[in-house]
């Protein structure tokens, strides 16, 4: 049970980080950056500047979303009132706002300096007026990111570390209470590998049931919080979570052998006197 309580930590704090991956994903996915065109622009001269835009290579290529939407300075005027209940067309007499195009960026370029490099790259496109994002925003992001990691990380390095000095401790007690059989079968003529064989055996039986128990309380996590927290079905990715379940087993199987083998090891060693 104690291995079992162990691994499911570990496994916890994988799939903390598998779905914080795809959070981040998903958020740089709908970062955009805006490209205001000239208000004289003309319909052919839109349609020249979005083909334009569409041979960039930091435009997002993506089946899920549209990487680039045209909003007219109507559709934008209607946005700005809905948002903030304030008609201004009726107080200036005319609508200032421009047509854009939205574009979203691939995630290669989610830096703060690509995404300068971008803007200037698009402003020098003829009928663009004004390229703007939110500046900041991307390192921000990055910069926590890379702090939640390294905790999730630490604190899945310390459960492994205590896992180990807790599974090895009890396999150690538990071949403690056997030091006189083991020492009767050396004596008898059995090799080391003999006496190891289901000792060790026992110990990845043991491991591979509380990776099994691990496992399986992950993905009973994983769906009781995807049934009632509402988006989280967007951020699961089920063959990542596949894969955090097999290394939950491997590490279950492989404590088990090294602890076991590590105990037997010493007593294996041991002269008789030091047995009592």
């Amino acid at each position: 049970m104690s291995l079992t309580a162990a691994l499911f930590l570990i496994g916890f704090c994988g799939l903390l980080v598998i779905q914080s991956k795809k959070l981040v994903s998903v958020i740089r996915q709908n970062i955009e950056v805006r490209t205001f065109l000239d208000k004289e622009e003309t319909k052919a001269g839109q349609d020249s500047i979005l083909n334009l835009i569409k041979t960039k290579p930091y435009v997002l290529v993506s089946t899920e979303v549209a990487p680039i939407t045209f909003v007219s300075k109507e559709e934008a005027a209607k946005e700005f009132i809905e948002g903030t209940k304030e008609d201004f067309i009726s107080f200036l007499g005319e609508n200032p706002l421009r047509d854009s195009y939205r574009i979203k960026i691939s995630e290669d370029y989610f830096e703060e300096a690509k995404l300068q490099l971008i803007k200037k790259d698009l402003e020098k496109i003829k009928g663009i007026y004004e390229v703007v994002y939110q500046e900041d925003l991307a390192d921000n992001i990055n910069r926590n990111v890379t702090k939640i990691y390294a905790i999730l990380a630490s604190f899945a390095l310390l459960m492994l570390i205590i896992i180990v000095l807790l599974v090895n401790n009890t396999i150690k007690l538990a071949i403690y209470s056997q030091r006189f059989l083991i020492r009767s079968m050396q004596l008898v003529g059995a090799t080391n590998g003999f006496i190891q064989r289901p000792y060790i055996l026992r110990g990845a039986m043991q491991g591979l049931i509380g990776g099994i128990l691990a496992g399986g309380l992950l993905i009973v996590l994983q769906q009781v919080a995807v049934r009632n927290v509402e988006g989280l079905a967007m951020l699961q990715e089920y063959n990542k979570i596949g894969i955090l379940v097999g290394v939950v087993l491997f590490l279950g199987i492989a404590i088990g052998i090294a602890s076991t083998y590590q105990s037997l090891a010493r007593y294996l060693r041991m002269a008789l006197d030091d047995l009592y």
